[in-house]
């Protein structure tokens, strides 16, 4: 019953937030599923004694691109080790001007423009999960767990924005400036290539998932600016990511401390409710 349940935190690391050493006790676990293998082995350990465990979503060397990394997989083994919630970590881009480089952002709704990746456990085949899911995603990403993490970035008095939509392309290019533009038309307010299927297929499985996502460019929409560059992106990354680890470390207790008796039994009866056999 998920008032017995252990909270047990899934932290999925993106590009440059996947260090291990912020767990202690840890370990390697090999994990595969009828989804086939996640992007890497899982790293089961512990942050200030509570559960967690690390995946890198691209791989601990960064080789599977956005389109490439096997959502289905990730989320999937990250249930099956006991986990309860998933924070991810991402890079993206800034469509507003206020949203600067550096700046830590917990988006609260999205817009899918991706077109290659499997986005259902419920596929349909001999393996898979049966039915049909029509999860609702009118709220994809955890409040409570949003909240939790807004709280620490005010009290570690970092540079935040409290809610906000991203637009999740295919990559691994990046945008044109019409397509930046287009977005920003949109009144989305980051851009990445990640978010997507995997906060999708988090709530299939009645996960409380949220996220952490650090601007590190502007894209490519204002005028008379260069565009973005992989160079510019890491140099951002390396300056900033002890911010998104300072959120995870004060975040990690105060989830623990919760008590997510009557949110885990709402999450897995919507999740059952979805689904058509």
């Amino acid at each position: 019953m998920a008032a017995h349940r252990k909270i047990k935190i899934g932290i999925i690391g993106g590009s440059g937030l996947d260090d291990p050493d912020i767990l202690t006790c840890k370990k390697e676990v090999v994990s595969s599923s009828a989804y086939g293998l996640p992007s890497d082995n899982l790293i089961v350990g512990k942050i200030q004694g509570v559960d967690c465990v690390l995946l890198a979503r691209h791989g601990r060397k960064h080789t599977i691109m956005p389109s490439n990394v096997n959502y289905r997989a990730n989320i999937f083994a990250l249930k099956d080790e006991g986990c309860t919630h998933v924070i991810a970590t991402n890079a993206c881009g800034s469509l507003k001007e206020e949203i600067k480089p550096g700046h830590m952002i917990f988006p609260d709704q999205f817009i899918d423009r991706t077109t290659k990746r499997d986005s259902t456990f419920y596929d349909g085949k001999e393996t898979s999960l049966k039915g049909v899911c029509h999860i609702p995603m009118d709220t994809p990403f955890c409040p409570d767990t949003r909240q939790i993490l807004i709280e620490s970035a005010k009290e570690l008095k970092v540079p935040f924005h409290e809610s906000g939509t991203i637009v999740v392309i295919e990559g691994p290019r990046f945008s044109t400036r019409a397509e930046s533009n287009l977005f920003r038309s949109w009144n989305c307010d980051i851009i990445g290539m990640t978010t997507l299927p995997e906060v999708v297929l988090a709530n299939e499985l009645g996960l409380c998932y949220a996220t952490i996502a650090m601007a590190t460019d502007y894209d490519c929409w204002r005028p008379n600016e260069a565009s973005v560059c992989v160079e510019d992106v890491m140099d951002t990354m390396k300056n900033n990511a002890s911010k998104a680890t300072e959120i995870l470390l004060k975040a990690i207790p105060s989830i623990a401390r919760k008590d997510w008796k009557n949110i885990f039994e709402k999450k897995e009866t919507c999740a059952k409710s979805a689904v058509m056999l």
